[in-house]
């Protein structure tokens, strides 16, 4: 099985941050809008070199959302930036209309996402953003492993003429993927190649669905790891492709186990192949005060949980 390694721990909010500079540098219709948590964001750098085209708005959500569908008519590429709860469910009303509805190409970029959020509790820990962002039509919807992976999405997304939701976190986390990839939209990563199970993960769980598989690899069971970035539009191909082959899949994400990834992953089988899965999820539950890993370990969001998944699955056939 292929290994991956762990180059340095890092923040993905902070490959947002890179990322939003470098287009700051290369795309003078790139403005940053902040809702007062720009070093949580990591757009210090931005707010240094482009002061022009930051918009620093207070603790006043909605009326981001709604500037920034403003801006669009005018050409600019508007990245708005605050914690992932108050990028969705507090201004969802505004996202539905002044962005999603119009079509307005707005970029929702959304840090200190799930339970990894940590010690702000559970009011920040936000667990139902995906499915809200999901169920909204022409919304695109991104949720990235590591800092290499958020960075090149980052610059990937002003490239895209559309709404889009980009989720990353604030935990320093394994930075594995590639320095010089190339991020494409609506396309699965397969990462390792098994025959007994899927592993289908997105965001901090990718890293330990790859843990996972090495340790399944030590009992004799091969997995095949496929990093779901874009959660919509859905690669159903690569999971259809990979399913055929293990006969049953996990599903892995910091995220409720209601209107995330694992179903989206659920309505594709039930449509092309029905199949036995399994999902690492949170299970219809707000979070609590906690250390990030302390959290993850308590609800079931680690290697372990997605190894008993997976022999659990693999039962089933």
């Amino acid at each position: 099985m292929k290994k991956y390694i762990d180059t340095g721990k890092k923040d993905t909010r902070s490959g947002f941050g890179a990322g939003l500079e470098e287009l700051g540098k290369k795309n003078e219709n790139v403005v940053a809008l902040c809702a007062d948590l720009t070093g949580s964001l990591k757009m210090d750098a931005f707010k240094k070199n482009h002061p022009e085209r930051f918009f620093q708005v207070g603790i006043a959500e909605a009326n981001m959302i709604g500037m920034a569908a403003g801006m669009t008519i005018g050409g600019k590429i508007p990245f708005t930036g605050t914690f992932a709860n108050f990028s969705t469910g507090r201004v969802y009303d505004q996202i539905r209309q002044s962005v999603a509805y119009s079509g307005k190409n707005v970029k929702i970029c959304a840090s200190h996402a799930g339970l990894t959020l940590g010690e702000d509790g559970a009011t920040h820990q936000i667990l139902e953003d995906l499915g809200l962002m999901k169920m909204l039509p022409g919304m695109t919807v991104i949720n990235t492993c590591d800092y290499n992976q958020t960075k090149a999405a980052t610059l990937a997304v002003a490239e895209y003429d559309g709404p889009v939701y980009l989720r990353f976190g604030r935990p320093k986390v394994a930075n594995f993927t590639p320095e010089d990839q190339t991020f494409e939209i609506g396309k699965a990563v397969q990462l390792t190649e098994g025959n007994d199970v899927t592993i289908v993960a997105t965001g901090h769980l990718v890293w330990e669905a790859l843990q996972a598989a090495e340790q399944l690899e030590e009992k004799g069971i091969t997995a095949e790891v496929i990093n779901i970035h874009t959660i919509k539009p859905l690669d159903a191909e690569a999971i259809l492709a990979s399913v055929k082959k293990t006969g049953c899949v996990v599903t892995a994400e910091e995220h409720n186990f209601l209107g995330g990834l694992g179903e989206s992953v659920s309505r594709v089988l039930a449509e092309n192949n029905p199949t036995p899965q399994e999902f690492v999820a949170t299970k219809d539950t707000f979070g609590e005060s906690g250390t990030p890993a302390q959290l993850m370990e308590k609800y079931g969001l680690n290697a372990a949980s997605i190894v008993k998944a997976s022999e659990k699955v693999m039962s089933r056939k």
